[in-house]
């Protein structure tokens, strides 16, 4: 034991004061207490403070800005880690700073991993390529194309079949509130209101006869729109009861505006899209899936947003189906120009969240995309852009493009943004001269934000096969490929996922992202493939 009397010269006390009366003994020392600030608080005190280290587990989006260090970004691996409370993304940005490519990026990451891909209401049609070049099912919806009914089960269909019971009995309940739910949507967006009281308990009462009836064909089918108008016109006396109408020209004067509503989705601008059976099908195995929209986009809004609805919901059963079925398989569903369903019509943001609501439970991936905050703030009612805003604050993790001052003021309702993150999200915004020919300073550049953490910039660079795939400005480029119109055989030109990913695998393994070696959708440490995936079709 050293002798620090000796040593010092003079009286030493020990660690826990003098053993006398006032001379400060401490029966307990406790552990220094960890305290944290930001830079240009600490700097004085402790001037080589730098940022915290990123989580390096997941898909591998770019390198830190500052620290050089790789990034990985996976929300399922974050909420294992108890780094995140759940799996939504929210992303945000000026158009044409690279929104779509750090998705594109995440998606082809997660189906290397071992995920499904589910792009539900492509509207511009940009993401069929990539679902092709993966081996997934790209389903074109439209007039003269592939048609989607929206009381389609989907995938549950078998699984309600081979059900019993009260298990039986309640997948039966879920898929009559999916069907009911959207139902009144359409409804909402062809009238441009709400839906009263009395047309739900009707609506309810009509799609319950047209379950039954279908039920009970020799080879039952799902109930279709036309069926539900064809119970409705017909008016049973449960019907007749929930009008209070007996006669029945007291009953069809009840019924004639939502009558003639429902007609409208059989013979107005929607005819033949979501008036008939639906002739895609769901393989669970595929490793990825888009519903096309494209054909709709230069509809007007209606058509639009009721392809959306029914894409969202029918990607919800799809995600259903695949956890129903007992598959391990990691999920990521991708929501692109959100705001052009929400405005449609007023209470369409309750009912598009109450139709996918149930991802967020299960621990599916979801990204939701928009270019601004003013898209969701341009909604019908107060009631409505609360609750969007609401939408927004539940999702976890937020990804940030370049955008003006006035968007981080509607996002710091939302989320904390320091003065530092502030300016460099801002200074992605524009370039600060009007010289042609640089890149724009917020391409591929994006803040990765979370609770109360400082935020994670990082920087994204395309590998060569990437920067075909994801290429959205092909329209200004004459001779370069536009979106949409990818070959028939979905490798053809891009090469297996592998090759797509090319130097971003190369990188991942360097830096322990994705090293090389067997895993799971749950493993970070998954192989990337180097050959096509099986199950690859196109359907056109």
């Amino acid at each position: 034991m050293t002798n620090y009397d000796g040593l010092f010269g003079r009286p030493v006390p020990r660690a826990w004061g003098w053993p006398v009366a006032g001379g400060g003994r401490a029966p307990h020392v406790e552990g220094g207490t960890l305290y944290a600030g930001t830079s240009s608080q600490l700097c004085g005190l402790f001037p080589f403070a730098v940022s915290s280290g990123s989580s390096v587990r997941g898909v591998p989006i770019g390198r830190h800005l500052l620290t050089a260090e790789p990034v990985g970004l996976d929300p399922a691996e974050w909420l294992r880690h108890g780094l995140v409370s759940n799996t939504g993304v929210w992303v945000q940005g000026q158009p044409g700073i690279g929104k779509s490519a750090i998705i594109k990026r995440m998606l082809t990451g997660l189906v290397a991993f071992g995920g499904i891909a589910v792009v539900p209401g492509d509207v511009k049609g940009e993401y069929t390529p990539l679902v092709e070049a993966l081996g997934g099912a790209v389903w074109r919806v439209g007039r003269g194309l592939h048609a989607l009914n929206p009381l389609d089960a989907g995938p549950l269909r078998a699984e309600l079949a081979a059900a019993t019971g009260s298990a039986r009995e309640r997948l039966a309940e879920t898929v009559r509130v999916r069907r009911l739910t959207l139902l009144e949507a359409l409804v909402s967006i062809v009238r441009r209101g709400e839906v009263d009281v009395t047309e739900r308990r009707l609506l309810g009462a009509a799609l319950d006869s047209s379950v039954t009836a279908c039920a009970r064909q020799s080879a039952p089918g799902e109930p279709i729109v036309p069926d539900v108008l064809r119970a409705l016109s017909e008016g049973s006396e449960e019907l007749r009861g929930i009008v209070a109408s007996p006669g029945a020209a007291g009953y069809r004067r009840a019924v004639r505006e939502l009558v003639n509503t429902l007609a409208l989705l059989c013979d107005g601008t929607l005819r033949g899209i979501f008036d008939r059976p639906s002739t895609i099908t769901s393989d669970l195995a595929t490793p990825a899936v888009s519903l096309d929209l494209s054909a709709l986009d230069d509809d007007d809004d209606d058509a639009l947003a009721a392809g959306m609805l029914c894409s969202w919901a029918w990607s919800t059963a799809v995600v259903d189906g695949a956890k129903g079925n007992g598959q391990q398989r990691s999920v990521a569903v991708v929501q692109d120009e959100l705001w052009r369903a929400l405005r449609v019509a007023p209470g369409l943001v309750e009912r598009s969240d109450r139709i996918t609501r149930l991802n967020r439970h299960r621990g599916v991936i979801s990204f939701q995309v928009t270019h601004s905050m003013d898209d969701l703030e341009t909604l019908a009612t107060a009631t409505d852009r609360a609750k969007a805003r609401g939408m927004v604050a539940r999702n976890a993790t937020l990804v940030l493009g370049g955008m003006a001052e006035q968007e981080l003021d509607l996002l710091r309702r939302i989320t904390p943004l320091s003065e530092g993150e502030a300016a460099l999200v801002t200074s992605w915004a524009a370039s600060p001269t009007w010289v042609g020919g640089a890149l724009h300073p917020g391409r591929g550049k994006y803040l990765i934000k979370s609770g109360e953490r400082i935020g994670l910039p990082v920087s994204l660079r395309l590998t060569p096969g990437e920067q075909a795939l994801y290429d959205t400005d092909g329209a200004f480029a004459p001779g370069r490929r536009a979106a949409g119109s990818g070959p028939v055989d979905g490798a053809a030109g891009y090469g297996s996922i592998g090759q797509v990913l090319g130097a971003a695998s190369a990188v991942g393994a360097v830096s322990g992202l994705v090293p090389n070696g067997a895993g799971g959708p749950s493993d970070p440490g998954s192989a990337i493939p180097t050959g096509r995936p099986a199950h690859a079709h196109s359907a056109r």
